[in-house]
């Protein structure tokens, strides 16, 4: 693909080879290469000259303040507003199906309700006001990181410039996060990915493996002209994120604002309809992993949960929350419901307090001990796991002796469990540095010679600041 641009089928430019900077003089992902070689590359809105940076796909209109979002509400919510307006409630059920099954993000479109009807709901100030992708970065690898608009924010809580948007990644074929999950097999991290030792440390030029038509697996999927089996949608919790762990680029950006249960859900209707998802029938996992920490929102995390379950249809035995610890969060979580209760995920990164406390302060208010305790509490699933993430810092905690004690933590802990083995992705003026592959490869031995589960999550989107840890809404691609 040559530097340049060319207009999109869609109405958009797609734009190749941008002036990206490499973000780490001691390795990264070579992003000078690849803007050389033009192999990935940045899909935005066509602007015209007076345009803004993040312009606004299918804008619903000036905002005045007066707003009110129906995208968010469950079902209940929707009958009342029936009500209120002098309708059968079970006019709720077919507003429900229009923003949530059909994804109608226009009033005027929902043709089930009377158009007396809807012209009263746009009087009131009731409009879909779901969340819109308006910039679209798009890696050699094939994953998609998406800056999303959310216009559903309380007008107290507006914010001017960049921190109107949040961000969600899309990765075809997935990382490998699932692999050893009740409904995933334990064999392989999936086809066409990499087996053990092959996680490249960031060193090197990114040589992702993709499912493609002559695949011996052969696609599923060849929507958008993509082919793929199955994929991931990271999601996003916050507007930046409170936790400050020492590792991570979101950190920089500290907390702005909780989203709101129709932002989070929103994110993941946006990305199910830009790649033409068929709910009930793809097989989609949604890992909350994004921008912040889902239990400091708890409330609304689970609200978002809910309307993705019972709304959009979504099995919560696909979805996967993952929290740095916060342990009233995950007492609570352990009363939710099997049938709502998505997977649970505990971002560990360390065998130890002191190595922990170092890298994540929230470990100084909620110890490991403390953490475990918690987690017990959760009632798991037939087959289902605990999965406990571990970032590989070089030099930090990636050394056999972390390794052994890891594997004596994971087994005292009597859960059943499965560890996933992450390698630090880079960001810019972050001090750590990325193991050496036959580092990733000695650990990922160590803990599988002691009987512990163990896998390893694959870089995907580093070329354009979408890998774990990573996302800060970084504009340069």
């Amino acid at each position: 693909m040559a530097t340049g641009a060319f207009r999109h089928p869609g109405g958009h430019l797609l734009h190749t080879a941008l002036a990206l900077k490499p973000r780490n003089p001691k390795g990264g992902c070579r992003l000078g290469e690849l803007r050389k070689q033009g192999k990935y590359s940045i899909l935005t809105p066509a602007m015209s000259p007076d345009s803004t940076q993040l312009v606004r796909l299918n804008s619903p209109g000036p905002d005045g303040g007066s707003r009110k979002p129906l995208f968010g509400l469950d079902a209940a919510a929707l009958a009342a507003i029936m009500a209120e307006c002098g309708e059968p409630v079970w006019r709720g059920r077919q507003l429900a199906e229009a923003l949530y099954r059909q994804w109608i993000t226009d009033i005027d479109a929902v043709t089930t309700l009377p158009q007396s009807l809807r012209r009263r709901l746009l009087e009131r100030g009731w409009e879909p006001a779901r969340p819109q992708i308006v910039q679209i970065f798009r890696s050699v690898d094939g994953t998609e990181r998406y800056l999303v608009e959310c216009p559903n924010r309380n007008p107290q809580d507006r914010v001017k410039g960049p921190a109107e948007t949040v961000e969600s990644v899309w990765m075809p074929e997935g990382d490998g996060g699932e692999t050893g999950d009740e409904l995933d097999p334990d064999s392989s991290n999936g086809p066409g990915w990499p087996r053990s030792g092959a996680l490249d440390s960031g060193k090197r030029k990114l040589t992702p493996a993709v499912l493609h038509e002559n695949s011996p697996v052969g696609p599923s999927k060849t929507r958008r002209g993509e082919a793929w089996n199955r994929a991931t949608i990271c999601v996003s919790s916050q507007v930046g994120c409170a936790v400050n762990c020492q590792f991570c680029l979101t950190a920089r950006l500290g907390l702005q604002r909780n989203l709101t249960a129709g932002e989070i859900a929103g994110q993941v209707v946006a990305v199910l309809e830009r790649h033409r998802v068929q709910v009930g029938s793809d097989r989609v996992n949604l890992v909350f992993m994004g921008m912040g920490e889902p239990f400091l929102n708890y409330a609304n995390f689970m609200a978002a949960v809910r309307l993705l379950v019972r709304q959009v249809g979504l099995s919560p035995r696909r979805m996967t929350v993952s929290t740095s610890g916060i342990v009233p969060g995950i007492e609570q979580f352990a009363q939710e419901p099997p049938e709502i209760r998505p997977r649970l995920a505990i971002s560990l990164n360390a065998p130890n307090n002191q190595v922990r406390g170092e890298i994540m302060p929230i470990n100084r208010k909620w110890p490991i001990e403390s953490l475990i305790d918690a987690v017990r509490q959760v009632p798991l699933r037939p087959r289902e796991r605990i999965t406990f993430e571990y970032v590989l810092l070089g030099g930090v905690t990636d050394r056999p002796g972390h390794a052994a004690q890891l594997a004596r933590l994971v087994r005292r802990s009597g859960l059943p469990a499965k560890v996933n083995l992450i390698a630090w992705n880079p960001g810019p003026a972050i001090p750590y540095a990325t193991p050496a592959p036959e580092a990733i490869e000695a650990f990922r031995s160590a803990l599988a010679a002691e009987g512990i589960p163990v896998y390893l999550r694959l870089p995907r989107g580093r070329d354009i600041y979408a890998a774990c840890g990573q996302l800060k809404r970084t504009l340069e691609g």
